[in-house]
């Protein structure tokens, strides 16, 4: 074994078409890209959403429908999830880092709670919002609802 016998390991070199080469090379001339039009021009790119000439899909359909750019979303959040997490870690405050540490929420999301299950036990709740159901069963319930 010398260095005149070193070989690529079998399948690591793979072997291409170089076109373009010639008319020798068997790949000259138009180098696999056909006579005229576009895509045989160099820096050719086809558009998004290019149909070959023909309308575009995005232009032949209608615009419609309303985006709210100052809509807020909010992670829903029910009553009977709060009294499942007061139970399992025997809490009396729950606030939203409560919330994101039990995996509930993600903490770059606001949370809203909502009156969904029942509220048995007096918890002190500190949410971005409630809706008026949920403040009246925590409330009901000797706790108090805190807004963020």
């Amino acid at each position: 074994m010398d260095l005149s016998n070193l070989k690529p390991a079998e399948g690591s070199v793979k072997i291409r078409k170089r076109i373009g080469r010639g008319p020798g090379s068997g790949l000259g001339g138009t180098s696999t890209r056909g006579h005229k039009g576009a895509k045989s021009r160099s820096g050719y790119s086809r558009k998004i959403g290019f149909e070959g000439g023909q309308m575009p899909m995005q232009r032949r359909l209608p615009k419609f429908g309303f985006k709210n750019i100052n809509r807020v979303e909010y992670k829903a959040i029910s009553l009977a999830t709060l009294q499942e997490l007061a139970d399992s870690k025997q809490l009396t405050k729950i606030s939203v880092s409560d919330l994101v540490e039990a995996g509930f929420v993600s903490s770059k999301r606001l949370v809203k709670i909502l009156a969904k299950g029942e509220l048995t036990a007096k918890l002190e709740v500190s949410a971005h919002a409630f809706s008026k159901a949920a403040i009246e069963a925590i409330e009901k319930a000797g706790g108090t609802a805190v807004t963020l």
